[in-house]
């Protein structure tokens, strides 16, 4: 069986050309069906509030927000025809077709179309929708659900959220009403309302399946963590509303999961929050600026958990703290966990980056920490993340003695140079739990369950205290990452 890929909706838009007179390029439609009431058999004894008595009819939120989505139009920009076979200009084939026929070989290749969505977010003709949907426009039309249609001004675009804000010259619009993701819970109801193939309005119901999805195309999402729905959702409708059963947005449709580029009952939308947080930016600088910490961080599993003492595992375990980064200034260390940031609860490592990033720089985040089996509160001020930071560290790495199987040597000052490490504990050769574990000869230890270690001495006595739950940060080339081993 073939593995599941992620689709961006825009990116599978040339698939459906079929459906339509022009290109599409995002989202899913499907009948949607009047919902009729269960008949009620005997009930089973229980709390009432676990009971389904009956489903929903959606037709008077979409009657009042329905208005309020749009139709987005795109003329992409004119791609160059490159030269084939790598021959110089003019001697390629098609160029000697055409010169044969005494006609000039086009330079470009027709501009192509595609069809998104959006949502009216101000009466004054603000509208937001997804950033591969205007991404390469050189046109933009919106159309609105009277049919009226408008050229549209991109405001601005940020690809690492996938979010972009456009404007149309129009007043006194309907808008929408905006929810809260942090009430979400799993099993809600969740209402899709895009233009899946370019088929206007259509709508689409189902439920929310998951919360804080990390999904990657290859292009962006260190920012996002999604809300995962399976509602349907095909490509036309990237850029629409996804909204709860009050008709408020909670979230903004982005991405699907599929293995043939259709829907196939996984989609995911961004969190409102965070697109309201981008969209002010835009609005005013025309550009998001976002904040970061200092740290690299891993998920934590059972076992990692019980090296550190946690009595359940979560939060973001720091592998690596930047020298003269916030985090460092702030006390923190490898082997800290971080469980919350300013009161909101850090689940899995990813949540960390999408919550920091969204704090204005230079401001404080107060957060809460797994330190030495205790838990307490550290301040961090934020700094500036570029477009272009330096990436976090990888790695491995385990510690010495039979006990774990590994042989060690200590490293010499010209070595610790050469391997740009402030590590003093080679791995020569890996057996029995290190090996099971993934370390491999040339990692370098730097500690055990969050205390550094210098010497084989020191990892022996480390790895005593410990006892059966080993939790050794290593060094591998130029990344750190926690190794669980457990020894019995």
């Amino acid at each position: 069986m073939g593995s599941f890929r992620t689709w961006s909706l825009a990116a599978i838009a040339g698939v459906f050309v079929m459906v339509v007179a022009h290109q599409r390029s995002h989202a899913d439609a499907g009948p949607v069906l009047a919902a009729a009431p269960v008949l009620a058999a005997a009930a089973p004894a229980g709390p009432s509030a676990a009971r389904v008595t009956g489903l929903p009819d959606f037709s008077g939120l979409v009657a009042e927000a329905g208005g309020a989505v749009v139709n987005v139009q795109v003329t992409e920009k004119p791609q160059k025809i490159p030269q084939l076979n790598g021959q110089g200009e003019g001697d390629d084939p098609l160029s000697q077709f055409f010169r044969r026929f005494q006609q000039q070989a086009p330079e470009h290749a027709p501009p192509s179309r595609g069809v998104g969505s959006g949502f009216i977010v101000s009466a004054d003709g603000y509208v937001l929708t997804n950033a591969h949907v205007v991404s390469d426009a050189s046109e933009v039309t919106v159309t609105l659900t009277d049919r009226r249609e408008f050229a549209a001004k991109v405001i601005g675009i940020d690809k690492p959220s996938d979010v972009a804000l456009i404007k149309i010259a129009a007043t006194g619009l309907p808008t929408v009403r905006f929810g809260d993701p942090s009430k979400l819970r799993p099993g809600q109801w969740a209402i899709a309302i895009g233009s899946p193939f370019g088929f206007e309005n259509s709508v689409t119901a189902g439920v929310i399946s998951a919360l804080g999805r990390p999904v990657s195309d290859g292009s962006n999402t260190s920012y996002v963590t999604f809300i995962q729905t399976d509602a349907a959702v095909n490509p036309g409708n990237s850029g629409g509303p996804l909204f709860n059963i009050d008709g408020e947005v909670i979230g903004i449709n982005s991405q699907i999961y599929s293995r043939t580029g259709g829907y196939m009952g996984v989609s995911f939308a961004i969190p409102i929050d965070l697109a309201l947080n981008v969209k002010d930016q835009l609005q005013k600088s025309g550009k998001v600026v976002r904040s970061r910490i200092g740290v690299s961080v891993q998920d934590i599993r059972q076992q990692l958990a019980l090296s550190f003492g946690l009595t359940a595992p979560h939060g973001a375990l720091i592998s690596k703290v930047e020298p003269a980064s916030p985090s460092e200034k702030a006390g923190l260390k490898a082997g800290d966990v971080i469980t919350s940031v300013n009161g909101r609860n850090v689940d899995h490592s990813w949540d960390l980056p999408a919550i920091i990033s969204q704090l204005p720089p230079g401001s404080s985040a107060r957060l809460g920490i797994w330190h030495d089996r205790k838990a307490t509160e550290v301040t961090v001020k934020t700094v500036l993340l570029e477009d272009s930071p330096a990436q976090a560290a990888r790695a491995s790495g385990e510690d010495g003695g039979g006990k774990l199987g590994l042989v060690l040597r200590s490293l010499q000052p010209n070595e610790q140079q050469e391997l740009h490490t402030k590590g003093r504990l080679l791995v020569e050769d890996v057996s029995g739990p290190a090996l099971a574990a993934g370390l491999q000869p040339g990692d370098v230890v730097l500690g055990v369950n969050g205390v550094g270690v210098a010497s084989v001495a020191d990892l022996k006595r480390e790895i005593a205290r410990a006892g059966h739950n080993v939790a050794l940060l290593v060094q591998r080339e130029d990344a750190e990452t926690y190794f669980p081993i457990d020894v019995g």
